[in-house]
């Protein structure tokens, strides 16, 4: 019963409701505005106009925040686990970290820099927040293995590593079928020739990025023992 209270928990698990409310406000509103199609818009099109994009942008903002929070407990988490019972070469461990956190750059340059605006910023940035993601997952699924069963159970493993292979999945044909489109537009007609790349890469977005809240969820258990301290000195010599 609220688990998410202790320790360290609270972080991964306001990150998972902060980013699913993100996500699903931003469609909402840009639904009832009129300003995509209910049916399968790309995650960035439901932040491209107002009053949504105000929206969208402050809110994937404070997500990216939230996940370089989560990573870097994360990373702490298992530098300390792997001080008391060594089981990973400790630069696997900062590969994994230094690549999540441009992950977040990613999401901020999504957030700050619309689709219709700055395409080419923006793609990139979609870009770097997708595929350095699902590394980032993977990674940390491997570690998770190395670590069983003395940090993780077999389950939890499984589990991490199924969303990872999920998303490693959707990533690929998300990012061809994106590449085929001709143009960059929120109105999509069935009988366009471009339409079936939009429909295969808006719902292999849709499921990596849900596959990302899925994941950082299995964190909160192990956030629940983890405490993290900041410690201040003051020079009076100065």
């Amino acid at each position: 019963m609220l688990c998410f209270l202790r320790g360290m928990a609270f972080v991964p698990f306001l990150l998972v409701t902060w980013s699913s409310a993100a996500f699903i406000i931003s469609y909402v509103v840009a639904v009832l505005n009129g300003h995509v199609n209910p049916f399968l818009p790309y995650i960035s099109d439901t932040g491209t106009t107002p009053p949504e994009s105000g929206i969208f942008g402050f809110m994937i903002n404070f997500s990216a925040f939230l996940g370089a929070a989560t990573m870097y407990t994360r990373y702490k988490i298992v530098e300390k686990q792997n001080e008391t019972w060594y089981f990973s070469t400790p630069v696997f461990n900062l590969v994994s970290f230094v690549l999540g956190l441009v992950g977040c750059i990613g999401m901020g340059i999504v957030a700050n820099f619309q689709e219709l605006a700055v395409p080419v910023v923006h793609d990139g940035g979609a870009l770097l927040a997708f595929v350095c993601g699902v590394v980032y997952t993977l990674l940390q699924s491997i570690i998770s293995y190395k670590s069983c069963p003395q940090w993780n159970s077999l389950t939890t493993c499984h589990v991490r590593m199924a969303i990872s292979a999920v998303s490693c999945a959707a990533v690929v044909p998300m990012i061809a079928c994106a590449s085929l489109i001709s143009i960059t537009k929120l109105e999509w007609n069935p009988k366009e020739k471009d339409y079936v790349y939009h429909v295969v890469s808006a719902i292999c977005e849709w499921t990596v990025a849900f596959g990302f809240i899925f994941y950082f969820l299995t964190f909160i258990q192990d956030f629940q023992s983890a405490t993290l301290r900041i410690s201040t000195e003051i020079n009076d010599d100065i």
